[in-house]
C-alpha cells in the first residue's frame, strides 16, 4: 500500500476506535504505531514513540497545564464562583432577565481564572440554577444559561483549549491567551443581548406564569455595599495578579500559572475553605486531569509524525488547492466539519485529530494562525452544547441531579446560546482583527 492509503486507513480506523469507546489518546498512539510500522518497520515505530514522548513534553512550557488546572480547582474550592454570582446578582437584580445575565457575567469572570468549561458548568449549576428557579425562571432557561455560558471557559484566557492549539500549531500560548480577550468579551456580551431579547420577545421561554416581579431580586442577596466589596476584592486581586502579569509581559504563561495557583491557595486558606482532606483531593484531581491532557499531547505528537510520513496532509492540501476554493469557502467547510464533529467527539479530540491535517492548508491560504486558532476554539466550543454529545449539557445534568429536568430539556434551553455562538463565529470570521489586534500588538 502507498503512504496515502495507509494514512487514510489510519484516520478511519482511529475514528472507528474512538466511536466504539476507546480512549482518544490510546486510539491515536495505537493507530499511529501500527501505521508507522507498516510504512517503515516496528523498530522505527518504537523509536518514534520514544522521540515523541521526549520532544513533545520536555519543554517547561507544559508546566502551564497542571498549574492552571490546580489554580482552577482551588478557585472552585474557595467558593469564588458563588461570590462572583452574588455580586452580579445584586448589581443586575432589577433587570428583566438579570439573573441570566448575572450567570453569564459570573461565568465570564470565573472563566478568566479557571479556563475549564466543565468546572464552570458544575459550579454554576449548583449556584445559579436554584436561584433562577426560585425567582420564577423556567427550568430549561435556567439550565440553558449555565450550559451555554460555561463555554466561555474555553475562550476567555487562560484556556486549556488555547494551550492545546498553541502546542499543535506551534504558536505562542501567551499570544493565544491575549487573542481570546476580545472574542471572549464579545461572546459574553452577545449572550447577554440574547437574554434581553428572550425576555422581551419570548417571555414564556424564560419565566413561569406565576413568576415574581423582576424588581424584587433582593432576597438572599447581600444588602450592604461593604459585603459586595468583600466578595469582589479577592476575585479582582487574583484576576489582576494572573492576567495583569501575563498581558504586561511580567510573567510567562507558566509563571502566571504558578503565581495564580499560589494566589488561589492563599485565597482558599484565608476563606477557610481548604482542609487537608480537600487539599489532597485537589492535588489528586490536578494530577489526573494534567496527566490526561499531557498524554493526549504526546499521542497527538506521534499522530502528527505518522501523518507527515504518509504525506496525507500535503496531499489533502494539494487536493483542496486544486479545487480553486477561496479562503472563505475553505473556512466555511472546515468550520462546518468541526461543528458536526462536536456532535459525537469531545473538544480536545477534535483538535488533535483535525489540526495536523488542516494546518498546512491554512498556511497555504496565508491565514493568520492566531485568527485561525480563535475560530477553531469557538467552533469546537459549539460542540460542547450540541446533541448528542454536548459535554457541558451532560455536566449540568449530572451536577443538577434532578429527574424533573431531562437532558432533552437542557438541550432546548441551550439552543438560543447555540445560535448566538454561530452569529459570533460569523462575526469573528468576517473581522479577523477582533482576534489578532491585541495578540500582535503586545
Amino acid at each position: 500500500m502507498t503512504g496515502i492509503e495507509i494514512g487514510i486507513i489510519a484516520v478511519v480506523a482511529m475514528l472507528i476506535l474512538i466511536y466504539i469507546g476507546m480512549h482518544i489518546s490510546i486510539a491515536l498512539m495505537l493507530v499511529s504505531f501500527v501505521a508507522i510500522a507498516e510504512l517503515r518497520n516496528a523498530g522505527l515505530a518504537t523509536r518514534m514513540v520514544s522521540a515523541a514522548a521526549n520532544d513533545s513534553l520536555s519543554s517547561y512550557l507544559y508546566g502551564v497545564v497542571p498549574l492552571f488546572v490546580l489554580m482552577g480547582l482551588l478557585v472552585v474550592v474557595s467558593g469564588v464562583g458563588r461570590d462572583t454570582f452574588d455580586v452580579f446578582q445584586r448589581l443586575l437584580r432589577k433587570i428583566k432577565g438579570g439573573l441570566g445575565i448575572a450567570t453569564v457575567g459570573a461565568n465570564g469572570v470565573f472563566a478568566s481564572i479557571t479556563g475549564v468549561s466543565v468546572a464552570s458548568a458544575a459550579v454554576f449549576t449548583k449556584v445559579a440554577v436554584p436561584e433562577m428557579r426560585r425567582h420564577g425562571y423556567t427550568p430549561k432557561f435556567a439550565v440553558g444559561v449555565v450550559a451555554g455560558s460555561s463555554v466561555l471557559g474555553m475562550l476567555i484566557p487562560p484556556s486549556l483549549l488555547m494551550i492545546v492549539y498553541g502546542v499543535l500549531a506551534e504558536q505562542s500560548v501567551g499570544r493565544m491567551f491575549i487573542a481570546g480577550i476580545i472574542p471572549g468579551i464579545l461572546l459574553a456580551l452577545s449572550f447577554s443581548v440574547a437574554i434581553l431579547f428572550i425576555a422581551k420577545f419570548m417571555p414564556r421561554f424564560m419565566t413561569l406564569e406565576n413568576a415574581p416581579d423582576f424588581a424584587s431580586f433582593d432576597a438572599g442577596v447581600p444588602e450592604r455595599k461593604r459585603d459586595l466589596l468583600v466578595k469582589l476584592i479577592p476575585i479582582l486581586v487574583l484576576m489582576t495578579l494572573v492576567l495583569g502579569g501575563l498581558y504586561s509581559g511580567f510573567f510567562t504563561p507558566t509563571e502566571a500559572g504558578g503565581v495564580g495557583a499560589f494566589g488561589a491557595l492563599v485565597l482558599a486558606l484565608v476563606k477557610r475553605r481548604l482542609s487537608w482532606r480537600s487539599f489532597y483531593q485537589v492535588l489528586g484531581e490536578t494530577g489526573h486531569v494534567a496527566v490526561s491532557i499531557l498524554f493526549l499531547i504526546l499521542a497527538a505528537s506521534l499522530y502528527s509524525r505518522m501523518l507527515a510520513l504518509t504525506g496525507l496532509p500535503m496531499n489533502i492540501a494539494e487536493w483542496v488547492t486544486s479545487m480553486d476554493l477561496s479562503l472563505y469557502q475553505f473556512l466555511f467547510i472546515y468550520l462546518v466539519v468541526i461543528i458536526l464533529m462536536g456532535c459525537i467527539i469531545d473538544s480536545v479530540s477534535i483538535m488533535l485529530i483535525v489540526l495536523p491535517i488542516v494546518l498546512p492548508i491554512a498556511q497555504f491560504f496565508g491565514m493568520d494562525l492566531i485568527w485561525f486558532g480563535v475560530l477553531t476554539v469557538v467552533a469546537v466550543e459549539i460542540g460542547l452544547v450540541t446533541p448528542p454529545f454536548g459535554i457541558s449539557v451532560y455536566t449540568v445534568k449530572a451536577s443538577l441531579n434532578d429527574k424533573s429536568v431531562p437532558v432533552g430539556e437542557i438541550f432546548k434551553g441551550v439552543m438560543p446560546f447555540f445560535f448566538t455562538m454561530l452569529v459570533v463565529l460569523v462575526i469573528l470570521a468576517a473581522f479577523p482583527a477582533l482576534s489578532t489586534y491585541l495578540a500582535h500588538r503586545y
